[in-house]
């Protein structure tokens, strides 16, 4: 069930970006589409460096987000990998790998929530959009212009995630939990780390377009 669910939702996040590309580069000309492609390839790029102008806070903040990163990538493929591809539950040296990396993700997750949670707080300016969404007026609801609001939704979704996402596995650790609990808790982990990922890929997504279009 975890598996189907899986590739579904990856396949309908993936084809949900590509439609929204899609969008944004209909509504704009063939030659300003080439410069933001390459301004996304870019900042990306750049993410691999420090800049000088950064104080120390923003050069901790960046190498925190570069590792957190990282760590996502390995959690991704050790956890993902065994669920989609072998169709079983992680183990092994797959599992050493994740929980080894799952405690400095979490670290790093804390402390880019709170330090960018003013950073990306809701707005007067973010609210016809968060209208359009939530009311029945389609308009303008899924194009460039909402990028902003909408990389605000998925931070906070990254960080309503991470809340079962981490203790999920806290509890299972637990000696209150018999059996049954301990698989309940690998289940809502199993089923966050879907959710979370998804949201991680949307708002980065979302935050390499943003910067594409300025």
């Amino acid at each position: 069930m975890f598996r189907t669910i899986s590739i579904i939702a990856l396949v309908v996040t993936f084809s949900g970006i590509g439609l929204h590309s899609t969008a944004g580069s209909l509504k704009g000309e063939r030659e300003r589409r080439k410069v933001n492609i390459l301004k996304g390839l870019v900042y990306l790029v750049t993410l691999l460096f420090l800049e000088q102008r950064l104080s120390l806070l923003g050069k901790l903040k960046k190498l925190a987000y570069l590792l957190a990163l990282l760590c996502f990538l390995v959690l991704a493929v050790t956890g993902f990998y065994p669920a989609l591809v072998l169709g079983r539950r992680i183990c092994g040296y797959l599992l050493m790998l994740h929980v080894t990396f799952g405690g400095v993700f979490a670290v790093c997750l804390v402390f880019l929530a709170l330090t960018w949670a003013y950073r990306y707080r809701f707005t007067a300016e973010d609210w016809p959009w968060l209208r359009n969404v939530i009311g029945r007026q389609p308009r303008g609801k899924f194009l460039p212009e909402g990028c902003e609001a909408a990389r605000k939704t998925a931070f906070w979704l990254i960080v309503l995630g991470a809340l079962p996402l981490m203790l999920s596995v806290v509890l299972s650790m637990s000696v209150l939990f018999g059996t049954a609990g301990q698989h309940l808790c690998a289940d809502t982990h199993r089923y966050s780390a879907l959710g979370f990922a998804l949201a991680a890929v949307v708002h980065t997504y979302l935050t390499v377009r943003g910067e594409a279009s300025r």
